[in-house]
């Protein structure tokens, strides 16, 4: 008789007070069934759930996240131009396990854009309205103000790699340096001597860390790092290639190239080809991320394997527990530094 009475409502949501009655119990007590409260006994919680779905009532979402001062979102910010972020696999793998995280939950992600001065200060309006929960915010450069403003606005926020070895806010990166040196270690056990690196944007931490790698590699080998193979790249294609070419022009005795990222080996790969060195036979060459470049290339390349879309899960997940923490910030424990492994992945390149 219920559920007919319930349905011959038509269009018009059953309400709180209604799903009270229908159990037996207060308002207060479906309340807190449907915020998970414990406090609440087995018998009286099932017989709510039971009210709930002959009834068909629908939580107002809305009205419970404005209610706790939440919004139910967050965002994904990306301080950089949009042609590198849909060009560089790392991005999409990135939001690819951050959308995985999020599937069980009530949480909208939104995907920001600042790459520029107008974007970054239409972000920060933006996050000065509190118009989201938390942020995860990638490719984090170290003058980037971003994390400072989040931090002064207390609003909870999780970065990939920290900006250095200081790093105050929540972080998850993979382990640069190791991921580095195995690199480096596979060349010289290949009979490689002459190593260069082409490196990231310097100003981010992770690109520190792979030189850090690649020169200690190559000192406990007994094999000095030659500042002069050491060649600046920004982790795309385009410097990736100018990077090998003033490596060619100026140690043209190289035999062996690890490149900061996969894409960043695309380039240094067609400015050898132009300059007529084989690969591997003439020149060695290694890359960092593991994509899909990777796989498809040709030769196909030896990489670095980082756990990005575990990254982005695991970033997720400590933004959400940072965000379901109402404790000031004061009275929390040190926010956390994920270092997840990474894994060299051999194939013809080297």
């Amino acid at each position: 008789m219920a559920v007919n009475e319930g349905r011959s409502r038509g269009a018009r949501r059953p309400t709180l007070e209604e799903v009270a009655v229908h159990a037996g119990v207060g308002r207060g007590t479906v309340s807190r069934v449907i915020n998970g409260s414990p406090r609440v006994s087995d018998a009286t919680r099932a017989a709510v759930e039971a009210a709930v779905a002959e009834l068909g009532y629908v939580p107002n979402t809305a009205a419970r996240a404005l209610a706790a001062n939440r919004t139910d979102a967050i965002a994904l910010v990306v301080p950089e131009p949009e042609t590198r972020f849909f060009a560089e696999p790392y991005f999409s793998d990135m939001l690819r396990g951050v959308g995985a995280e999020i599937t069980d939950t009530e949480m909208q992600l939104l995907l920001i854009f600042a790459g520029n001065d107008r974007e970054r200060e239409r972000l920060a309006q933006y996050l000065a309205a509190h118009r989201v929960d938390g942020v995860l915010l990638v490719s984090v450069h170290a003058d980037d103000p971003l994390p400072d403003l989040l931090a002064e606005l207390e609003i909870p926020a999780v970065i990939s790699g920290p900006r250095s070895a200081a790093e105050t806010l929540a972080s998850v990166d993979s382990d640069n340096y190791g991921g580095a040196r195995s690199a480096v270690e596979h060349l010289l056990s290949r009979g490689r001597r002459r190593i260069a690196h082409i490196t990231g944007h310097l100003d981010v931490y992770g690109a520190q860390r792979r030189v850090d790698g690649y020169r200690d590699a190559l000192g406990d080998a007994g094999h000095g790092a030659d500042g002069a193979l050491i060649e600046a790249g920004d982790f795309t294609e385009e410097g990736g290639r100018r990077a090998m070419a003033r490596l060619l022009e100026s140690r043209p005795g190289v035999d062996a190239v690890f490149a900061a990222s996969d894409v960043t080996a695309a380039g240094a790969r067609q400015a050898l080809r132009e300059a007529g060195r084989r690969i591997p036979d003439d020149v060695a060459l290694v890359g960092y991320d593991d994509s899909a470049i990777a796989r498809h290339m040709e030769p196909p390349l030896t990489s670095v394997r980082q756990p990005i879309e575990e990254m982005g899960r695991a970033m997720t997940d400590l933004l959400l527990t940072e965000i379901a923490d109402r404790r000031p910030a004061t009275r929390r424990a040190p926010r956390r530094q994920m270092v997840l492994a990474t894994e060299l992945v051999e194939r013809r390149s080297s």
